[in-house]
């Protein structure tokens, strides 16, 4: 039957040796509540062991995108796992919640076993980063499906968070209340059907010499989306934040607004918005406003901390690359 299954197109036993080769990886992301074994039906997580009380379940799931046509036209398949985990794991941080545990799906036409281990060798990487275990997943052959060389990938994530620490606390939001921006690594994992459209447009290829930073342009893009949990989720835990927004699809424009009340509003500082020089250089060669920018991308800000006035400066002071982007107004 396995050898009929083969020549079908699926193998089985590639899928199986690819089990065993990325289960050290997956051992290594165990962290309280989870052994990080692969090869059950299900991925067991022991939610008292991780000293919760009285949580709230938080889960996320994503995807990368067209970010995976970089991939593909690279090589470079050792990030994008990366992203994988930092898309799920940066929005239930946004509730508050600690990324617990994670699960991948990786779907191919036809299992190359190298490629694969590199893309989920990056995605337990993305779990080491944000502390969480890779507790499962899935890696499904489906000849006919996808191109050759092309696979797709998804994301689940669950976390908790205690019943009293949920975010955004949008009852304690005021007028004057300071947004606090960190930097992103790049354009994350967002916006790459228009990035495609505009390199192309300038005749680039991306293993050529980036026209707005060293290396080349692959470096730049291929940057993985970074990782806010070890940095902020003290300060949640604390108590000391009351919103958060995770800046993916829609940009500032959209996601802001999300962790607001409805009387509120953001009030930029555009002088702290100054784009970096990636996302200028898109605007220019793309012939983009600053608005479509702020729609399209993050602009150079990844994630979007609201807090009190008397405490920002402490913020501050525990996030040396965080920098006052505006303040909350009244609609």
């Amino acid at each position: 039957m396995a050898d009929a299954y083969k020549k079908a197109g699926v193998d089985i036993d590639a899928g199986n040796r690819l089990v065993k080769a990325i289960s050290p990886l997956a051992k290594a992301t165990r962290r309280a509540g989870a052994t990080a074994d692969l090869g059950g039906f299900g991925g067991l997580f022991d939610l008292k062991a991780a000293g919760y009380d009285d949580p709230l379940l938080v889960s996320g799931t994503d995807g990368v995108g067209t970010k995976l046509m970089l991939a593909f036209q690279t090589g470079r398949h050792d990030t994008v796992g990366i992203d994988l985990v930092a898309m799920c794991v940066n929005d239930v941080l946004a509730q508050g919640a600690e990324p617990l545990f994670f699960l991948d799906y990786f779907a191919c036409g036809k299992l190359d076993e190298g490629v694969a281990a590199s893309v989920i060798g990056g995605v337990a990487e993305g779990c080491r980063r944000a502390g969480a275990a890779l507790i499962g997943g899935e890696t499904a052959e489906m000849p006919g499906m996808y191109d050759d060389g092309h696979y797709d990938l998804a994301g689940f994530c669950v976390g908790a968070v205690d019943r009293d620490k949920v975010l955004p606390n949008t009852d304690a939001m005021v007028e004057g209340d300071v947004m606090i921006g960190l930097p992103s690594s790049g354009p994350h994992s967002n916006g790459f059907s228009l990035i495609r459209k505009i390199v192309a447009g300038q005749g680039l290829n991306w293993e050529d010499k980036s026209p707005f930073s060293d290396g080349t342009l692959a470096d730049a893009f291929m940057a993985p989306t970074a990782i806010y949990v070890k940095e902020l989720l003290p300060l949640c835990k604390a108590g000391s934040i009351k919103g958060l927004a995770h800046i993916t699809g829609g940009g500032l424009t959209e996601n802001v607004p999300r962790a607001l009340p409805d009387d509120l509003a953001p009030s930029y500082d555009d002088k702290n918005l100054e784009l970096p020089p990636l996302f200028d250089w898109l605007r220019s060669a793309g012939e983009l406003s600053i608005e479509d920018i702020r729609l399209t991308f993050n602009a150079g800000i990844g994630m979007v901390i609201i807090v009190a006035q008397d405490v920002a400066d402490s913020i501050l002071d525990s996030l040396p690359e965080g920098r006052v982007i505006g303040t909350l107004v009244k609609k």
